[in-house]
C-alpha cells in the first residue's frame, strides 16, 4: 500500500472506486490549457449530467414535432412531467411519493410552506432560525413575521454559536427549543448549514419542536443528494430544496418540495392556491371551486417548466446510475476523510477547518479558513483559481471545499491540497 499523502495512494483509491465510472457520465470544465478543472464546487452548482443534456434536447424535440400535443405523447407527456420525478426526490429525502412535488423555486417554496405553517398567534409568534441562517431564509422569515404585524426583534430567536465556536451545539438547539417553545411556531432550520458545512439533527431537533407544539421545516439547499435523510420517519411538517447544488439539475432549476402527509387530508390547511394543485381529475372542467390534492402537489400554483424537469430527471436518472444516495454518500465519507486527513498533514498550521469531524455532523463541504499572517482567504482563493481549482469563497474569510462524490476523486483531493499549499507558501514568502 502506498502512503496515503501520495498521489499514488489517491490513484489506487479511485481505481478501487465502484462508482468511479459515473464521473464520466458528467462534463467536466476545461481549463484555458485544456487539462479538466479541479472543480470543488458542487456544493454552489453541480456540473452537467450528459442525461440532463440528452432529456432536455428530448423535449425541445417534442416541442417540434408535436406542438401542444406533446402534452400528451410520447414516453414523457407534459402534462404529468412533475410525476416522474417524484420517486427519485422520494429515495433522496426519505418520503413517500406524495409527499414530494418539483415546483417553483427554494425560497419561493419556504415562504408558501410558511403559509400554510406559520400560524402566529398573540401567544405563540416566534420563529426559530439561526443567526447565521441563509440571507434569503432570513430575509424570508422576517419578511412573514412583519405581514402577520409583528415585530421581528420580538419573534425572531436567532440561535448563535458559543462564543469561541464557529457551529452550534446540537445541546444549545434543544435548549432554546425547550426555553422558547411555548411561544414559538415555527423552527425553520438547515439540513445542512451552507457556510460551515455542519449537518443538524434533524430527527431530534423535530421531536423536540413537536413536543413543544412548534411546526417543524428545513431548508434542504446544501443537504438533498448531499446526506441521507428520512423526513417521514422523523415527522418533519415541511422542507424545501433547490436542485442545482448536488443534484446537478442546472442554474436556477426548478426546487422541491416536502409535505408529510398527515397535513395532505386537512381541508382547513391556509395554503396559496393555483390550478396546478387542483384535482387532477376535475382540473380541466375549469371550475371557479378549489380541490386540493391529497399530496404535496396541492401546494402546486402553475404547470410546471418541462425543460428544467427534463434536467432534474436526468440528474435523478445519473443518481440512480450511482445506486443512490446511500452509495454516494459512503464515497462521500472517504473523499472528505480523505480531503481532511491531507490537509491536516500538509496544512497543520495554515489552514482551520470549520466543519465538524463527526460524521454525522458533516456532509461533502469542508469549510476552511486561511491562518496565515498578511494574507487573507480571497488572496488564496484567486491563486488557487488561477491554478485550475474551482470551490467557492464566503466573506469575510471561508473558502468553502465540496468534493462531489458523483463527479470527484481522490486525486482530485490530493491536486487540490497540492495547489492549495503553493498557494500558501507564495503568499507567504
Amino acid at each position: 500500500m502506498s502512503n496515503i499523502f501520495s498521489l499514488e495512494y489517491a490513484q489506487q483509491q479511485d481505481a478501487n472506486d465502484p462508482i468511479k465510472h459515473i464521473r464520466q457520465e458528467f462534463t467536466i470544465p476545461k481549463q484555458s490549457n485544456g487539462e479538466e478543472e479541479i472543480y470543488l464546487c458542487g456544493n454552489s452548482l453541480g456540473l452537467q449530467p450528459k442525461l440532463a443534456a440528452e432529456y432536455v434536447n428530448d423535449e425541445l424535440s417534442q416541442w417540434a414535432k408535436l406542438g401542444v400535443k406533446g402534452h400528451f405523447s410520447g414516453d414523457y407527456p407534459w402534462m404529468p412531467y412533475h410525476e416522474f420525478l417524484s420517486e427519485g426526490f422520494a429515495d433522496l429525502v426519505g418520503a413517500k411519493a406524495k409527499e414530494v412535488v418539483s415546483m417553483n423555486t427554494l425560497t419561493a417554496n419556504l415562504h408558501f410552506m410558511m403559509v400554510s405553517f406559520y400560524r402566529p398567534t398573540s401567544e405563540r409568534h416566534k420563529i426559530i432560525i439561526e443567526d447565521h441562517a441563509f440571507p434569503s431564509d432570513h430575509y424570508a422569515v422576517e419578511s412573514q413575521i412583519k405581514y402577520h404585524g409583528f415585530n421581528p426583534d420580538d419573534s425572531m430567536i436567532l440561535l448563535k454559536p458559543r462564543d469561541g465556536e464557529e457551529t452550534l451545539r446540537d445541546e444549545d438547539i434543544l435548549l432554546a427549543i425547550e426555553e422558547h417553545g411555548d411561544t414559538t411556531a415555527l423552527i425553520l432550520l438547515p439540513g445542512v448549514q451552507y457556510y460551515t458545512g455542519q449537518v443538524f439533527d434533524m430527527e431530534s431537533i423535530t421531536k423536540a419542536g413537536h413536543a413543544k407544539g412548534c411546526k417543524v421545516g428545513f431548508d434542504l439547499a446544501h443537504a438533498t443528494g448531499n446526506i441521507p435523510m428520512q423526513l417521514h420517519d422523523w415527522n418533519v411538517d415541511f422542507a424545501a430544496w433547490c436542485t442545482y447544488k448536488y443534484l446537478n439539475s442546472g442554474p436556477g432549476s426548478v426546487a422541491g418540495c416536502f409535505v408529510h402527509e398527515r397535513h395532505h387530508s386537512d381541508k382547513e390547511l391556509p395554503r396559496f392556491a393555483g390550478w396546478w394543485g387542483h384535482d387532477k381529475d376535475s382540473r380541466f372542467k375549469m371550475e371557479n371551486h378549489f380541490i386540493p390534492m391529497e399530496s404535496a402537489e396541492a401546494w402546486q400554483l402553475s404547470n410546471p417548466p418541462i425543460l428544467s424537469l427534463a434536467a432534474i430527471r436526468g440528474s435523478l436518472d445519473t443518481v440512480k446510475k450511482a445506486g443512490g444516495i446511500q452509495e454516494l454518500r459512503k464515497k462521500s465519507l472517504l473523499l472528505t476523510s480523505y480531503l481532511r486527513q491531507l490537509l491536516e498533514q500538509e496544512l497543520p498550521n495554515d489552514i482551520n477547518i470549520l466543519t465538524p469531524i463527526d460524521e454525522k455532523s458533516s456532509g461533502a463541504q469542508l469549510s476552511l479558513t486561511v491562518n496565515l499572517h498578511g494574507a487573507d482567504g480571497k488572496q488564496i482563493f484567486d491563486a488557487i483559481e488561477a491554478d485550475g481549482v474551482t470551490c467557492d469563497f464566503r466573506h469575510p474569510n471561508v473558502i468553502r471545499v465540496a468534493p462531489a462524490p458523483q463527479y470527484n476523486s481522490f486525486a482530485d483531493c490530493y491536486h487540490f491540497v497540492r495547489i492549495l499549499k503553493k498557494a500558501i507558501a507564495e503568499a507567504a514568502a
